[in-house]
């Protein structure tokens, strides 16, 4: 029996990088998973890949009837939901603060916040009524900490944190539990697509980023998808039945010396192809 056996989840950005590791760890854990993501190719095969207990529904947590209805979608198919995994971003805006496109800010801020609120919210409506669930919400250690990431960034992931030990405070009388992951330098396909990169382009990258991220943590090696989604599974699962409003860094004991270094950060861009210039980082 696996440690989710029975337990449904919805998995937002389920289709790449950190959610697609959940997805199958999720999967391999005997969970019902349904992967919500703006990617129907990639998600679509994940969850043929993955078989009957895995379905895709095209998810845009920007718009909050994506989310009603992944949920809805999720409930209707399987019964319940015990655990709804907040997870999808982007790397969003970046740049000098006085030159910062506020329409690209609004995007920004829709997608990385306003998307887990609206996670939040309707998985509260679903969980309030059973009694019982689990809410994992995408963090960063760029929300605990200056100088990893962009501000719009760094200041939704603080947020995040924020929200999520507010909302644990309010829905813990239901039996619903609410923390944060944290992540460190992750080599995943969001730096490259930060900047643009296509999809495949954005995966051609995940090498070169390992053995650079390999050199910011203590642990000595660049952290993976798979960490962040073994984290979220003991947070999903019964054994962290008495935790709720943290915030889990998963970082591998990261340091000072990542985006902030201006060193690190052109290495960075290098093994994305990218001219750091012509984004004025």
């Amino acid at each position: 029996m696996g440690e989710l056996d029975g337990k449904v989840a919805v998995i937002t950005g389920g289709a790449s990088g950190i959610g697609a590791a959940s997805v199958r760890l999720f999967a391999q854990k005997e969970a019902k998973v349904v992967i919500a993501d703006i990617m129907e190719d990639q998600g679509q095969a994940l969850a043929n890949e993955l078989g009957a207990g895995v379905i895709y529904k095209q998810t845009n947590v920007f718009l909050e009837e994506d989310i009603q209805a992944v949920i809805k979608q999720a409930v209707d198919r399987f019964g319940k939901l015990d655990i709804m995994f907040n997870n999808a971003g982007v790397g969003g805006v970046s740049g000098p603060v006085d030159e910062t496109d506020m329409e690209a800010f609004d995007i920004t801020v829709g997608v990385l916040l306003k998307g887990v609120f609206m996670g939040i919210k309707h998985a509260a409506v679903v969980m309030k009524a059973q009694g019982f669930g689990s809410i994992i919400n995408t963090a960063s250690i760029a929300g605990l900490q200056t100088g990893l990431a962009g501000h719009t960034y760094s200041a939704c992931k603080a947020a995040i944190i924020h929200l999520t030990r507010s909302v644990a405070m309010e829905l813990g009388e239901f039996g619903i539990r609410v923390n944060s992951l944290c992540p460190g330098a992750i080599a995943t396909p969001i730096f490259a697509k930060t900047f643009g990169a296509a999809h495949e382009d954005a995966l051609k990258s995940i090498e070169p980023l390992k053995d650079i991220f390999a050199g910011v943590a203590a642990l000595g090696r660049s952290g993976l998808p798979e960490d962040v989604a073994k984290a979220a599974l003991f947070l999903a699962g019964d054994d962290a039945e008495f935790i709720s409003g943290e915030a889990l860094k998963v970082d591998g004991g990261i340091g000072g010396r990542f985006m902030g270094d201006e060193e690190t950060k052109n290495q960075i861009f290098a093994a994305m192809g990218i001219d750091p210039e012509l984004f004025g980082i």
